[in-house]
């Protein structure tokens, strides 16, 4: 069984994964940077090995750096492959090239500005370092690169200075900027936990709402039968609601997972399964009595299962304020729109409407069957819940669910 510490560790892996995926373009780029570096160092090098004191030894370490770039292109094009050890490598190469370029070349060369054998590559070491660590760690690589640049190849000229300082600044300013990419995403993937968190604990206040409800529609019934009736069978349906509601108020405080319910409704029987299509009209037919009309196409409306049974939910708490607060003689009608994209339910009624402002009121009080039984459900849907009443003219709620829930 999985609990929420396996949850959370599935939950930290995607996480993880998806940050490292958001990161796979820059690797790409570095990849590409390093073989079109390499390319650039051995057409400058093919150009000058001539003038160069030892050329043979040039080109064994082209060839040394030709193998590498190669063989470690696809571990720099993945930051799982791109291991630290691989970055000491590639960090050791680099710096081997440059001290090599000043035993290889002829001091007058290097005294006018001559490159060093890897030249630009460097740079995608130092690029790498950015990528895996942030801005701290290419620091360091660019330091050691221009420490090597000083130290073995003309020392501190203004051109080996220059070049260092355009190396550290990018390497830092690209190390900088992933760091702020990597703090952005994390701090999302907490808001997007926090929101889905938001919506688990509103749709199980959605489900305790109505279990309570129906349990003191139950114990109204019970309290409204003659004395010496029977009711044995309402009293043990009475305790087996008070059960699950009891077990529903402790998961919902302490964070575990919600009770298997009864879908909500007259006909409450088996949950509906959320993936196999369902007969909307069947669903809200058990509605339907001497005050409340219900008008609705001829063929199936047919919705996937979790969305037809929060609908119909949504709809009997609909049905529910009308017998509530509608009066005694009112009636309602609920009226059924098949559409191509979306299924629109209605439910009017004759009596005496509220005032505006009337809802957020009643919110502010605590009292959330509208906000979270009617529209929570619509929103979870990706839907709509729009509700119009003048005082005296009755109330309108109109739902609208579309045929692929966008949340």
């Amino acid at each position: 069984m999985t609990g929420r510490g396996g949850r959370a560790r599935a939950g930290g892996g995607t996480r993880a994964a998806r940050g490292q995926s958001g990161a796979l373009p820059l690797w790409k780029a570095i990849s590409y940077f390093r073989v079109l570096a390499l390319c650039y160092a051995l057409l400058r090098y093919f150009n000058s090995y001539l003038h160069f004191l030892h050329p043979v030894a040039g080109w064994i370490f082209m060839g040394a750096l030709t193998l590498w770039t190669l063989a470690s292109t696809r571990a720099f094009a993945n930051p799982r492959r791109c291991t630290w050890y691989v970055l000491g490598t590639d960090l050791t190469l680099a710096v081997t090239g440059i001290v090599m370029s000043g035993l290889t070349d002829s001091p007058a060369r290097i005294s006018h500005g001559a490159p060093t054998l890897p030249t630009i590559w460097a740079a995608g070491t130092v690029l790498g370092y950015a990528g895996k660590g942030g801005w701290r760690p290419a620091a360091a690589s660019g330091s050691v690169i221009g420490v090597a640049n000083i130290l073995g190849h003309g020392g501190p000229t203004g051109d080996n200075l220059h070049n260092i300082v355009l190396l550290l600044m990018a390497g830092c300013a690209i190390g900088y900027v992933i760091e702020l990419a990597r703090g952005s995403e994390a701090t999302l993937t907490r808001a997007l936990q926090v929101e889905a968190a938001t919506r688990e604990r509103e749709r199980l206040s959605r489900d305790i709402h109505d279990g309570v409800l129906q349990v003191l529609a139950l114990v109204q019934r019970r309290g409204a039968e003659p004395a010496g009736g029977t009711g044995g069978a309402d009293l043990a349906e009475l305790g087996r609601l008070a059960g699950e509601q009891e077990r529903a108020l402790r998961a919902l405080m302490t964070g575990g997972p919600l009770p298997a319910q009864r879908t909500s409704g007259p006909d409450a029987g088996e949950p509906v399964d959320p993936d196999a299509p369902c007969d909307l009209t069947a669903l809200l037919r058990p509605y339907a009595d001497e005050r409340i009309t219900l008008s609705a196409p001829g063929t199936a409306v047919l919705l996937p299962g979790r969305a037809a049974g929060e609908l119909a939910a949504a709809v009997g708490a609909a049905v529910d304020n009308v017998r509530k607060h509608a009066g005694e003689r009112a009636r309602a009608w609920i009226l059924v729109e098949d559409e191509p994209e979306a299924v629109t339910v209605s439910i009017r009624d004759d009596g005496p409407g509220f005032a505006p402002g009337r809802l957020g009121e009643a919110e502010q009080a605590g009292r959330l069957g509208v906000s979270q039984s009617i529209r929570g459900r619509l929103l979870d849907l990706g839907g709509t819940a729009e509700l119009y009443s003048t005082p005296g003219e009755g109330v309108e709620v109109e739902l609208r669910a579309p045929r692929k829930a966008t949340r």
